[in-house]
C-alpha cells in the first residue's frame, strides 16, 4: 500500500476563520463545498474538518508563547472569549419552606462548622485531649447514666448482688 500524500499545513479560505483559543475553537463562516457525485460526503467532511484543525494548530503555535520544559514542550492558553450557551434554561429558585421564612423573620441563622464542633467535644483534663461528646465512643454514655440503672435496695439500704436481686424481686412480685 502507497504511504499517504503530505498535506498543505496552510489553509486558504474565501473567508478567514474566527478563533477562540482558549476554547480551542475555530469558527468557519464558509459553505461547505458543492455535493460532487465523484467524491463521497464523509470524505468532502472529513477534509474540511482537516482544513480547520490545521487552521487551529497554526493559529496556536503562530500566535501563543512556547515553553520548553523536561514534561514537553508547553502552550498557556488565553481565557476564554466566547461565551458558550447552557443546554438548558437555568432552574428556577426554589420556594422558601416555613421555617426557612420564619428563620429569615426572627434573624435565626444556621450554626457554623465550628459550634458544631465545639458542641460534639469536650475537653478531658485529665488526659489533656479533646474527647468526642456524642456518638461511638462518646463521653456521655461513660459515668452519666449507670449501666446497672435499676438498683435493688434490701432493707438496710445495702445493694443485693445480681444473684440475689432476681430471687428477691421474684418474691416480692408473689407476696
Amino acid at each position: 500500500m502507497a504511504p499517504a500524500p503530505k498535506l498543505d499545513i496552510t489553509v486558504d479560505k474565501p473567508t478567514p476563520y474566527t478563533f477562540d483559543l482558549g476554547l480551542l475553537l475555530a469558527n468557519d463562516p464558509n459553505p461547505l463545498p458543492a455535493a460532487d457525485p465523484a467524491v463521497p460526503q464523509e470524505e468532502r467532511l472529513s477534509a474540511v474538518a482537516r482544513d480547520g484543525a490545521q487552521a487551529l494548530v497554526n493559529q496556536l503555535l503562530s500566535t501563543l508563547p512556547l515553553q520548553s520544559t523536561q514534561a514537553g514542550v508547553l502552550l498557556d492558553l488565553p481565557p476564554p472569549a466566547t461565551a458558550l450557551p447552557r443546554e438548558k434554561p437555568l432552574p428556577p429558585a426554589k420556594e422558601q419552606t416555613k421555617w426557612e421564612k420564619f428563620a429569615a423573620k426572627k434573624g435565626i441563622k444556621p450554626k457554623t462548622r465550628e459550634q458544631r464542633r465545639a458542641k460534639a467535644t469536650q475537653f478531658n483534663e485529665a488526659t489533656g485531649e479533646w474527647e468526642k461528646t456524642w456518638g461511638y465512643k462518646g463521653k456521655r454514655k461513660e459515668g452519666v447514666v449507670p449501666d446497672d440503672w435499676v438498683v435493688e435496695v434490701n432493707e438496710n439500704g445495702d445493694k443485693l448482688d445480681d444473684k440475689k436481686s432476681g430471687a428477691a424481686a421474684k418474691k416480692r412480685r408473689k407476696a
